[in-house]
């Protein structure tokens, strides 16, 4: 230190320079020993660094202040998808309702009954509306079934092909003719129909981390192999999940339906779950890679952006040869969870970053003939591993037993036609939205809350393309790099190949699943295009946008 000093200043002699330097030292330290704060001291092992880790991450998500750039913080980490688990509307899986429950954290009410709350109607109103609705339901059902031809819509040539798609053609056409009846004759009673806005036929997707899942036999396998994670081969992961659903019809509203139980009620230790920590590839489910998209049945920036009601097709689950009455409630609970769930996106929130109100949706599943009508309350939206322990909040699901509509259908006549049925489904139309006091959208910046918000051009335009080509979830130009199975055999296997000239990216430690999304050369701009021709190396290459996630 003294050497320092003495070769700034060499006619200094070294005395002045410790007398001065202690008088320092001893000065600052008198001055900073009043009012200490030490750093905090952090646990150093792997699962409390996964964890910081993880929170770091799931904070910079939530400071985010657009919605689409929130959908790209859950894309971030991974260029080609997440490898996930495909839940598709209408195909479920034997003995899956324990799983359902599982990983969407649902309680399913076992009194097989709506709610309280759609008691409030008297019988006289219901007498009143069913009496104006039921004469042309039952015109509608007679129509389909037994006088509308439409073989000659049916281009399969299989018996039992065409049969499938007569029938869910007749589904379709019947749930809305129902609609058009139900919102012609009760909207002048219920005026919050007139602001609905109907959906046909539209496109639901939602994304979800599951926590509390055991590894797979090839994650074990891979673990038990490194002497760096064999003590960890069997700790519970966090299973990525992407559901695709096809409603019928949906109908949505600029105000959330009223919450059912407070949010401060759904931590009661009644509200029971079934666990299934068992691999999900055990009971049948597929795996692919696939961007995390969660779209509602519209783009961010409409104003109908709260669910009233959806209608789903059980024909698919009916004729399945491993039929089961649970088969309906599971259906039910990835229906509402995941557009619950992606409406829970557009608001800012995410599977990372819990809800904090409720969310209440409508489902009614039926093939024309059956009927059966759920309620879902949605009130929590985060249960990665790290975090299950702590979150004791449920998400909760009313389902009544499948109920006929008719019985049958001859010559031209319905026969046996169930009002309870008519009853139930005025009680969904007539269930009210409401204005709630309280911050919707906690997350979002008060100026920026969509794309279409920011005013750079630029930021804007680049942001919207990509967000549009990753919810579109087309697989990247270069496919994920393989190794092929000779490689496996005789390098990584058995090692019987040492020689051998290392070309394959897995060779130099490449690992194409965990590549980031910005993790690729800017497009390049030539020259007669730059702003500043004359420059060789400056803006030849485009800018990027990609939010800090």
């Amino acid at each position: 230190m003294y050497t320092g000093l003495q070769k700034s200043f060499p006619s200094c002699p070294t005395r002045i320079f410790k007398v001065v330097t202690r008088k320092l030292s001893s000065t600052t330290v008198s001055n900073e020993t009043e009012d200490v704060v030490y750093p905090p001291i952090l646990d150093l092992s792997r699962a409390a660094r996964v964890r910081r880790n993880k929170e770091e991450w799931h904070e910079k998500i939530k400071r985010l202040y657009s919605v689409e750039e929130k959908l790209f913080g859950i894309n971030m980490p991974r260029y080609y998808g997440w490898k996930s688990m495909i839940v598709e509307e209408g195909r479920v899986r034997y003995n899956s309702l324990d799983h359902a429950q599982y990983i969407t954290r649902t309680h399913v009410m076992n009194e097989h009954k709506l709610p309280a709350v759609y008691d409030t109607l008297s019988n006289e109103q219901l007498d009143s509306v069913v009496e104006n609705v039921k004469h042309h339901i039952e015109k509608i059902v007679s129509f389909e079934y037994s006088h509308r031809l439409r073989e000659h819509e049916i281009t399969e040539k299989v018996d039992e092909i065409r049969k499938q798609m007569l029938q869910k053609a007749i589904t379709k056409s019947l749930i809305n003719q129902i609609n058009r009846i139900m919102l012609a004759a009760t909207s002048p009673i219920m005026p919050h129909l007139l602001e609905a806005q109907v959906d046909f036929d539209p496109r639901v997707e939602a994304f979800w981390f599951a926590g509390g899942v055991e590894p797979s036999a090839m994650v074990r396998k891979a673990k038990a192999g490194s002497k760096y994670a064999k003590n960890r081969a069997d700790e519970l992961l966090d299973q990525p999940v992407h559901y695709f659903g096809t409603p019928l019809l949906q109908l949505r509203h600029q105000l959330p339906l009223r919450e059912i139980v407070p949010l401060t009620e759904c931590t009661n230790p009644e509200f029971t779950i079934p666990e299934f920590k068992f691999y999900p590839a055990v009971i049948g489910y597929t795996f692919a890679y696939k961007h995390a998209t969660s779209i509602p049945g519209f783009w961010p920036g409409d104003t109908h952006e709260f669910g009233l009601l959806s209608y789903h097709d059980l024909n698919q689950v009916l004729r399945s040869e491993t039929f089961e009455e649970d088969a309906i409630t599971v259906q039910a609970i990835f229906a509402s969870y995941g557009w619950l769930l992606s409406q829970a996106y557009y608001q800012g929130f995410s599977t990372v970053n819990d809800i904090t109100y409720p969310l209440v949706t409508q489902t009614i599943l039926t093939d024309g003939q059956l009927w059966s009508f759920c309620v879902y309350q949605l009130n929590t939206t985060v249960f990665y591993t790290e975090f299950m322990d702590e979150n004791r909040k449920r998400n909760l699901c009313w389902i009544t037993e499948p109920m006929k509509l008719f019985e049958k259908v001859e010559d031209g006549k319905v026969h046996g036609f169930n009002e309870d049925v008519l009853k139930k489904l005025i009680k969904f139309y007539a269930n009210q939205p409401e204005q709630r006091n309280e911050n919707m959208t906690p997350y979002l910046g008060d100026i920026v809350q969509r794309v279409a918000d920011i005013k750079n051009p630029r930021r804007r335009t680049w942001l919207e393309e990509r967000f549009k080509y990753i919810m579109s979830n087309r697989p990247r130009h270069f496919q994920i790099p393989e190794t092929p199975m000779w490689h496996k055999i005789y390098k990584i296997d058995n090692k019987t190949r040492p020689m051998d000239k290392r070309r394959d990216p897995w060779e130099f430690g490449y690992q194409p699943y965990k590549r980031r999304m910005d993790d690729h050369q800017p497009i390049y701009i030539p020259r007669c295009l730059r702003a500043n021709p004359k420059k060789r190396k400056i803006g030849r290459w485009a800018y990027t946008f990609y939010p800090r996630a």
